[in-house]
């Protein structure tokens, strides 16, 4: 889905404050929904207490703004948002909205709710210049299962509301120890984010990875096969993208490190190993050995870095970390923050546009489904074209059924479509399953081949229903990539499609006709024996043994479904 297609969904939205233009309630609602697609993407940061949470959004923010303590604040749903000056606005129930003093204590962010206690708060609004809410929206959100039923209600409210679309269009769903409460927190925002699509716009994160390995110097490679294991687990890996292990605590101080935490580290790798090690053994003796270092100085750092981060930093300084600037880039590195952070712009920030609309389009079908005119045909019929013929949310939807099981093709063609379809990322080699520094030769001779393999799929008898569907949902991926390095796909028709749902804006007549008879000339020669794709016959009787071979693979029970179709 494109900007075009957002002012699509749009007009959309203009279109239902002139039907609802006597019903102030529903003006509300639409002028919220022309907020949504206009702002960034909503990122919601979920998960049980305790998980790491506000120390995480530290951590993307690269400053210590959400509250970490026990306090008031952290029972609020804080919203933050970019801008050029800083700002602090608490939404009290039934209240106006009041900004209050933006102060700063010790480098941290003071969020002060005054004369308001966290019951009488509807959320709070934080306004900051941060790079990386330009193309964020970050929510923090209480925990989850919490002893107190009135903070998990919040969030529950806010990201899994049973009457509505959730208020955010992906989540980061922190885990320590996978628990079925988080389990059912997950389904439960998969249905009321995703809709009907079912799609799958949720990223585990294993915070306090550093814990996993007891603080060790490989706490993070420990930390990367639990993550694995987590992936392999059914459940699981039908509701999120994936499982992202973050050592959430020392990526908030690398990000924010002073020159005198820098200093104290220093004065430590400077010890004799004799005298180092002993003292690193544990959190308690470090904090007990008198040595060089004050105390206050070494519960300072153990607060801030934990006792991995206290090693970790350490060790790199010895090697060859001379500065601060170093250290706190080589320490980022160390955890797992820049992965999670790609992999955010990987799967979210890639389909901002989709998300958004997909988000909008069900509170749009919604509102009408409640408030029911007869003006509003028009706006049904251009919700359901837009739905249609946005190939982002086909892609979308397709990865949604693939992460839950739900299509019927061989294990090694489902590996290949998540792939096409921007599972692993969005870069078209990645799609391809090319290295990075692929040259352009390279792309379109893998693309040509990937375009003809996958349109023999979509018109093999031997693929049922659902599969074919997806196998169309892949070639229309691969000809999108097709239309941007340019090659003899992008050029093809697209006869497997023609006709069919998601072929997009109407086409002139002149080129309809070319592509009906573009099909009436893939059927002659299908039924002759020979598939005709990308100007080529390709031999029909070899793909249909390769998809017969593939199909065997299949476990029993599909294979008994594949039979009766």
């Amino acid at each position: 889905m494109t900007d075009s297609e957002i002012a699509d969904v749009l007009t959309l939205v203009a279109a239902a404050r002139g039907v609802y233009r006597d019903d102030p309630a529903a003006q509300s609602v639409l002028g919220a929904l022309e907020e949504r697609l206009r702002e960034p993407l909503r990122v919601a940061v979920a998960g049980i207490v305790k998980a790491g949470k506000s120390t995480l959004l530290n951590a993307l923010l690269g400053e210590r703004i959400a509250p970490t303590d026990a306090g008031e604040c952290t029972r609020v749903v804080t919203w933050y948002r970019y801008a050029d000056v800083p700002s602090i606005t608490v939404h009290p129930h039934g209240a106006r909205a009041q900004q209050i003093p933006v102060r700063r204590t010790a480098g941290r962010l003071v969020l002060d709710l005054g004369r308001y206690a966290a019951e009488d708060v509807d959320h709070i609004e934080v306004h900051w210049p941060s790079r990386m809410l330009r193309t964020l929206t970050l929510i923090d959100t209480p925990g989850i299962a919490s002893l107190s039923q009135d903070l998990s209600a919040r969030s529950l409210a806010l990201l899994t509301p049973e009457e509505s679309p959730s208020s955010a269009d992906a989540i980061l769903y922190l885990i320590r120890h996978l628990h079925a409460s988080d389990l059912k927190f997950l389904e439960a925002f998969r249905d009321t984010a995703a809709g009907t699509a079912q799609t799958v716009n949720a990223l585990a994160v294993l915070s306090r990875a550093d814990e996993i390995g007891s603080g060790r110097i490989d706490s993070l490679l420990s930390a990367r096969r639990v993550a694995e294991r987590y992936e392999r687990d059914g459940m699981l890996s039908s509701l999120a993208l994936g499982v992202m292990p973050v050592a959430g605590l020392l990526a908030e101080g690398a990000r924010t490190l002073r020159e005198s935490e820098f200093a104290s580290f220093r004065t430590l790798a400077q010890l004799e190993r004799v005298e180092r090690e002993p003292m690193l053994v544990s959190a308690d003796r470090f904090v007990n050995t008198a040595h060089a270092l004050p105390e206050a100085s070494r519960r300072e750092l153990l607060d801030r870095f934990g006792i991995f981060g206290v090693r970790l930093a350490t060790s790199l300084i010895r090697g060859g970390a001379d500065d601060s600037s170093v250290l706190a880039e080589q320490l980022v590195a160390q955890s797992g923050l820049n992965e999670l952070v790609a992999t955010v712009r990987m799967h979210f920030r890639s389909r901002a546009p989709a998300l958004k609309a997909r988000a909008v389009c069900d509170a749009l079908t919604q509102l009408i489904a409640e408030k029911p005119r007869p003006s509003t045909d028009e706006i049904e019929a251009g919700i359901e074209k837009i739905q249609v013929g946005a190939h982002g949310l086909r892609e979308l939807a397709l990865l949604g059924r693939i992460r839950t099981g739900d299509v019927t093709l061989p294990p090694a063609l489902v590996r290949e479509a998540e792939r096409i379809i921007g599972g692993a990322g969005d870069d078209a080699s990645l799609r391809l399953g090319l290295p990075p520094d692929s040259d352009g030769d390279a792309l379109r001779a893998r693309l040509d081949d990937r375009l003809d393999h996958w349109r023999a799929v979509s018109a093999s008898p031997l693929v049922m229903r659902d599969g074919v569907q997806a196998a169309r949902t892949v070639v229309r991926s691969l000809e999108r990539i097709a239309s941007e390095i340019g090659c003899r796909g992008a050029d093809a028709t697209d006869v497997v499609t023609a006709g069919g749902p998601g072929d997009g804006p109407a086409e002139g007549a002149q080129q309809q006709r070319q592509k009906h008879e573009a099909a009436l000339q893939h059927q002659r020669r299908s039924q002759q024996g020979a598939l005709w794709t990308g100007g080529r016959e390709l031999d029909h009787d070899q793909v249909q043994q390769q998809l017969h071979q593939e199909r065997r693979q299949l476990p029993p029970s599909d294979t008994r479904a594949a039979a009766h179709e």
